[in-house]
């Protein structure tokens, strides 16, 4: 009897804490599953939170010459062409004014911003903790220079508040101006209102002609909420936060034990 057909026409698979281990690879055992994916007819995309600049590397180190989707949606990327096919900036106006209400509310943030394009840099103000890492970042001193070029998405940081309540006092002070997200640990963004995982990746599912029921997703944080919503079916890692977990359809082994991996096997028969 053969096996059935795989059900899915494309795998969405976040990048930190899902796709990757902590070392930044990827096993053989995963690698081979996601391609015995796509030798069954699936298309494989990689949606993240980080922009193009600090995506591009990894992508090219995996061999990833697909559509990728980064900067949380706003950046729908062709990996194999190196180019950026669609880009959604953040008003800098509403951002200065969300992060002025944000601090009216819970004291002075560390700031950090990512600027939009291929290239675009990561400017780090005073007292931002940056994850250890090659990833390249600019230090900024002066507020303005901040504001100086178009941007993806801001970072805040407080000196007291963890990430959830941080993001959680942020949303209930601007939710009407920006989004606020959780991406990882010590990282919460503001981004576009109504910016998410979900936009991004419909809109790069679209550019193949696949849709929502098409599409099975992996994640670990609370950012990939949107993408789950989306997707037809959405498998949170073992290691995923809490509130992903809470909305998974599954819940697979970490990203250090070939989850995602669990998950396609199991499928592939």
């Amino acid at each position: 009897m053969s096996p059935a057909p795989f059900p899915y026409k494309l795998v969405a698979t976040d990048l930190d804490g899902t796709l990757l281990r902590g070392d930044d690879t990827v096993s053989e055992r995963t690698r081979d599953a996601l391609a015995a994916a796509t030798a069954a007819g699936a298309a494989h995309i990689i949606v993240t939170g980080r922009a193009v600049p600090w995506t591009r590397h990894i992508l090219d180190d995996l061999g990833y010459d697909g559509l990728a989707v980064c900067g949380q949606g706003g950046q729908v990327y062709h990996a194999g062409e190196h180019r950026l096919l669609t880009s959604v900036t953040l008003d800098r106006q509403l951002a200065g004014l969300a992060l002025s209400k944000i601090e009216a509310e819970v004291g002075p943030l560390a700031v950090a911003a990512s600027r939009d394009g291929l290239d675009g840099e990561v400017l780090v103000g005073p007292g931002y903790r940056v994850q250890e890492g090659p990833l390249p970042v600019v230090a900024f001193e002066d507020p303005a220079e901040l504001w100086s070029a178009p941007l993806s998405k801001v970072f805040i940081q407080h000196p007291e508040l963890g990430d959830d309540a941080l993001a959680q006092a942020s949303r209930a002070t601007v939710g009407s101006l920006v989004d606020v997200v959780v991406a990882g640990p010590g990282v919460v963004e503001i981004l576009p209102l109504g910016l998410s995982k979900a936009t991004g990746l419909s809109l790069a599912a679209r550019r193949l002609g696949l849709r929502a029921s098409d599409t099975i997703a992996f994640g670990d944080m609370p950012n990939d909420i949107p993408m789950f919503g989306w997707a037809s079916h959405g498998v949170a890692m073992a290691n995923a936060h809490d509130e992903l977990k809470a909305v998974a359809d599954e819940i697979t082994a970490s990203n250090e034990h070939d989850g995602i991996a669990v998950v396609l096997e199991h499928l592939l028969g």
